[in-house]
This record gives structure tokens, C-alpha cells and sequence, in this order.
């Protein structure tokens, strides 16, 4: 009685073996065979790379145009400084006298990030003075301004608008 129920749990063992051994090869054959295999249909493919995570960091045509006609600016760009805890903002002058109110001393210049909830000023130092170019400006030339970030709440690949006076500059992307 003992020998037939060894024998029966040796056969047990070998068929759960055999069973496994026969999931292992359909398992990988099916995986083989999918991966081989190719897409069907082109345009799921299509609509997945229309849908990117990645936001453009140029500007539409539309914009540069419109900065270049209104305002006499172009090349705007805005990039953290200093490990985040300056952003700077640059433009470069094409017509001085539509650009003089961005150099203005009276105009208050800031820096809102929607995303964070914050607005960001141009600091004064003490024996330098604001950090940004007030002079009158001249065609050609790039100038800047710092804003402070001292809590780094604005970090790189947020999207910021710049407000002097009446200029508004929206959507801009800090590298």
C-alpha cells in the first residue's frame, strides 16, 4: 500500500512538472509571437505621438510678430539663474521707442507663475540698485532683468507671464 502511493505521488509530481514545463513554453511562445508581430493599425500610433507630454518652448509666429510690431522687441527669453534663485528675463531691442516703457524706472516690473501662485519682483540692492537695465534703450542691444526667486517656487519648464506697465508677456517657458 505504501509503495502504490509513492508511485502515485512521484506521477503526481512529474504531471504538475510536465504541466508547468507545457505553461512556461505556450507562455513564452504567445509572448514571442506578439512581439514579432507587427502594429496593425498605423493610426494608433499616429494618435499616440500627437498627444506629447512635452510643451513647446518656441514661440508661435503669431507672438513674435505681434512683439516685434507692438512693442519693438524680439528674442524674449527667460531662464533660471543662480541655482533657481533668480530668473532672468532678456529681450533685444529692434525699435527703441516702442520698447522705452519696458526700460522705464516707474514701470514696476513682475513675474507671476500661475502654476506656483506667486509673483516675483526685480530686487533692490543697496549699492547696486535694481537688477535691470533702465537706461534708454538702443537698437540692436539685448537687455535684462533679474527677478528674485527665493523660495526657487518657479522652477525650469514652468510657464510665467512678465508684466511691465502695460506690457504682458504670457506663456513663456523658464529653461
Amino acid at each position: 500500500m505504501y509503495r502504490i502511493k509513492t508511485m502515485l505521488q512521484l506521477r503526481l509530481r512529474q504531471s504538475a512538472t510536465a504541466l508547468m514545463f507545457a505553461g512556461l513554453v505556450a507562455g513564452s511562445a504567445l509572448t514571442l509571437a506578439n512581439a514579432q508581430q507587427p502594429a496593425s493599425d498605423s493610426n494608433s500610433v499616429k494618435a499616440a505621438a500627437s498627444h506629447s507630454p512635452y510643451t513647446p518652448s518656441h514661440f508661435p509666429k503669431r507672438a513674435v510678430m505681434f512683439y516685434e510690431n507692438v512693442w519693438g522687441i524680439d528674442s524674449l527669453s527667460i531662464k533660471a539663474a543662480e541655482s533657481g534663485e533668480l530668473i532672468r528675463f532678456k529681450y533685444r531691442v529692434l525699435d527703441p521707442a516702442k520698447a522705452s516703457q519696458l526700460n522705464d524706472k516707474k514701470a514696476v516690473p513682475t513675474l507671476i507663475d500661475p502654476r506656483a501662485r506667486v509673483s516675483l519682483v526685480v530686487p533692490s540692492l543697496e549699492k547696486v540698485g535694481q537688477l535691470r537695465q533702465s537706461g534708454t534703450p538702443e537698437e540692436g542691444k539685448v537687455y535684462w532683468m533679474a527677478f528674485s526667486n527665493p523660495r526657487r517656487s518657479v522652477k525650469a519648464g514652468d510657464r510665467v507671464n512678465v508684466v511691465i506697465g502695460n506690457f504682458h508677456a504670457d506663456g513663456l517657458v523658464v529653461e
